[in-house]
């Protein structure tokens, strides 16, 4: 009598339900060229319908991904679709246990799924792996642990698939055990033949069920954890050959690049697919992938048109945030959303590929996050940690309400004359939803009888006079009126800190003139610099920024506009300059200057409204890049603040 699950079951009714079913098959100590060669000279006829693409393992060298590249961390990758940040098993000893409250296994996934009813197995036979998901419970109907037995893989997996399980997890171990013979030698291909036959029975017996039922909608993969180094040994020393593993697929797989080819022998391996990905594309065919707000996956479902490759993430110079990076190829034409502990955080251009996000806590120490970077149909995860030191934004007016309030509580924002308050609250549509804002409406035609209008904002740390603060950023959103009639020759005043009657005067000033052209000034007291031309468009919300580094002896100004593009300028300062841009120590003034008086002055600068919202204060010199997230991200900086 043949041994059982040596031959597949006769025609007839399939035991359990029809539907989406997947098996996935760990093959230990079967390299990527060994398969491709054996399957290129048809020595695993049993195999060759399968689809087979190189991959990669092992997580980024540095990184909060690193991981070694052997038994354990490479299973317990498999079953969670995550690199060791998350699911902690960093060796091959039987201690070691997946952390299944932050990486749930494939089985947990598909048992959340509870209208489907999966049925979920697991069989192996390598001793190490049925310990490392001892601590996860009530999420495998079925586990079979074979003690060295390929054998007893191939009749337990049979068995299994025959009874109608749904999602089952198999893993073989007779070429690890031959592989220190040496990757050209008998007993090592007699071992790659020998499970390539067994999984040939597996296969025969899928066949079978979806002969009888052809909604039975089967997803085969086949991989193994790690790769072997030139001598056939593990090694945790992540050279290309150890990390290099594969993907062999019954179903066409978008996002799957390198089908047939060889692996690459240097970086071009990291733009391949990931072992990560392989748990998020078994959850996706099974339907029970979770939502992005939830998905924590470090890989991403293969089915996708798009796909993400060596998203990274690391602390900023300052210290202050966090930088993400990523590649893409395939379907490029949908925006790219960034959530941040399952929260969306900003919505990109389609193709971009990094995001800056500026850390807000409230004091210094070890923060960590969870990124995930949507794409279409793909999502990939990231752990990020980040030893914040707070410098940086120092004060922030959300806008919302009146009387205007500072978030960190370290500077006033109060008309120049109370009895001529000209502030009132305009509904701000700027911001995507959820967010529905107000804005701060300064209108100086409401003035005082000694003609002071506008509103002052007074620092408690004043940073364009402290000669202890190198750096300084001064951002805002700024709309004029439909008309921009305070734009004219002689200049309206939209923030500053001088006697704006001439620019030379000491101080800083940001003025609007004709043709709506914003322009940046730093005055000493006769020597001046300034950066010109830059075009607001009328009645439109812009992101104005001015960025002072005092130590560099240079001022970058940008104005964000959605008509007219990102522009940006520069100005070289001079120590003269620097030491005299407190200008009246007196405050900035909002459509005004720092004397609360320029209109009254200057009878030719028209009195008019302009609207501010999220008016921010930096201690410190922002990048374009991080301006331009504040401008794409499409919430107010008060909405991720504490």
């Amino acid at each position: 009598m043949p041994p059982a699950g040596s031959n597949p079951p006769a025609p007839g009714v399939n035991q359990g339900k029809s539907g989406p079913k997947a098996l996935v098959v760990e093959i230990d100590g079967l390299t990527h060229a060994t398969l491709r060669d054996a399957m290129a000279q048809k020595k695993v006829p049993a195999l060759q319908s399968l689809q087979l693409a190189p991959a990669w393992t092992g997580g980024t060298d540095g990184a909060l991904s690193e991981q070694p590249t052997t038994d354990g961390p490479g299973w317990a990758t498999l079953l969670t679709g995550t690199w060791v940040a998350r699911h902690a098993v960093h060796a091959d000893t039987p201690d070691r246990r997946i952390d299944t409250k932050l990486a749930p296994s494939v089985f947990a996934f598909a048992k959340q799924k509870k209208d489907a009813g999966y049925l979920t197995a697991s069989v192996t036979a390598n001793a190490l792996y049925p310990s490392l998901l001892v601590s996860e419970t009530g999420t495998l109907d079925t586990a079979v642990d074979c003690a060295g037995a390929d054998a007893c893989v191939t009749a337990n997996t049979s068995r299994l698939i025959d009874a109608g399980y749904d999602l089952l997890v198999a893993q073989y171990g007779a070429p690890a055990a031959t592989a220190a013979n040496g990757l050209r030698s008998e007993a090592y291909e007699r071992a790659v033949s020998d499970t390539s036959a067994a999984i040939g029975q597996l296969l025969a017996r899928i066949a079978q069920r979806t002969t009888n039922d052809a909604r039975e909608d089967w997803l085969v993969i086949l991989t193994t954890g790690h790769g072997l180094d030139a001598f056939g040994s593990v090694t945790p020393l992540k050279g290309i050959d150890s990390r290099t593993v594969f993907i062999a697929s019954n179903k066409t797989l978008a996002a799957l690049p390198g089908i047939g080819a060889a692996a690459p022998t240097d970086n071009a391996l990291f733009q391949l697919a990931a072992a990560t990905d392989i748990a998020p594309t078994v959850l996706r065919h099974l339907g029970a992938l979770p939502p992005s707000e939830a998905y924590n996956f470090n890989g991403q479902a293969l089915q996708a048109a798009t796909a993400v490759h060596k998203l990274a993430a690391r602390t900023s110079a300052d210290k202050g945030s966090i930088e993400l990076s990523w590649t893409l190829a395939g379907e490029l034409s949908g925006p790219v959303k960034v959530l941040r502990d399952g929260k969306a955080i900003a919505t990109l251009p389609a193709g971009a590929t990094t995001y800056t996000d500026p850390v807000k806590a409230a004091s210094d120490g070890l923060y960590a996050f969870q990124y995930t970077v949507v794409v279409g149909e793909a999502s990939v995860s990231i752990s990020a940690q980040i030893a914040y030191v707070k410098v940086g934004l120092i004060n922030l007016y959300a806008l919302d309400a009146l009387p205007a309030i500072d978030v960190n509580a370290t500077s006033t924002l109060t008309p120049w004359a109370s009895e001529a308050d000209g502030g009132s609250l305009v509904a701000d549509d700027n911001f995507q939803p959820p967010y529905r804002a107000q804005a701060l409406r300064v209108d100086n035609r409401v003035k005082s009888a000694s003609g002071m209008a506008g509103y002052r904002l007074l620092q408690n740390r004043d940073v364009t006079a402290d000669p202890n603060v190198s750096a300084f950023t001064i951002g805002f959103w700024l709309r004029t009126d439909a008309t921009c009639s305070q734009g004219v020759s002689n200049g309206a005043s939209v923030i500053a800190n001088k006697n704006y009657t001439s620019g030379a005067n000491a101080g800083l000033a940001i003025g609007l003139f004709n043709s709506c052209e914003i322009r940046f000034n730093v005055g000493a007291g006769g020597p001046r610099a300034d950066s010109n031309g830059y075009l607001l468009s009328a009645g439109q919300w812009a992101y104005v920024a001015v960025v002072v580094d005092k130590a560099k002896l240079k001022l970058s100004g940008y104005v964000l506009d959605a008509s007219r593009g990102t522009q940006t300028g520069n100005a070289t300062l001079t120590s003269a300059l620097v030491a005299q841009l407190g200008g009246l120590k007196n405050g900035i003034g909002l459509n005004e200057d720092g004397t609360g008086q320029y209109y009254q002055r200057e009878t030719s600068s028209p009195r008019g409204a302009m609207d501010f919202n999220d008016l921010a204060i930096w201690n410190r010199a922002l990048t374009a890049e991080e301006l331009t997230n504040v401008f794409t991200s499409g919430q107010p900086l008060s909405a991720t603040t504490p």
